[in-house]
């Protein structure tokens, strides 16, 4: 639950001055490479453990985990679909996964639903669960500060 506006939500997805903000787990700090937000349109994304102690967790070196993806679907206000692939050696991270965020309006604000298919085998759920949940809460807190 974001107490915000989808239209200030979405634009959170889009705008790589915003996204480079929240989408990084806390212990992790990103850099936006490439960024074209329409249909179709590319972006390239590293992210980077903060802590030394992390060093050894990341998929594409031991600090980071870079990716490249696209963005498949654009719904104004409403839906982002990003078809990502992380750059790395390990076939166990090979393959596109699907990243898809729906936003619904609710009396309280904005209901941010992510879904995550096609997650490489070599990511345990519950991380991808607790590294979606704490992205989110960075864009509930980054919306909700600048209101």
């Amino acid at each position: 639950m974001i107490h915000a506006s989808r239209a200030a939500v979405y634009a959170a997805f889009v705008d790589p001055n915003q996204l480079v903000r929240w989408l990084p787990p806390t212990g992790m700090w990103g850099r936006i490479v490439a960024f074209e937000p329409r249909v179709d349109g590319e972006f390239e994304m590293t992210l980077t453990y903060i802590d030394p102690k992390d060093a050894s967790r990341g998929k594409t070196t031991d600090d980071t985990d870079a990716f490249h993806g696209r963005f498949a679907e654009l719904v104004p206000n409403e839906k982002v679909v990003w078809a990502v692939e992380f750059h790395s050696e390990d076939p166990g991270l090979s393959g596109e996964m699907r990243v898809t965020a729906m936003l619904t309006d609710t009396e309280r604000g904005v209901v941010v639903e992510m879904r995550c298919d096609d997650i490489p085998a070599a990511i345990r759920l519950e991380d991808n669960e607790e590294g979606s949940r704490l992205s989110l809460a960075n864009l509930a807190e980054l919306i909700e500060g600048e209101k």
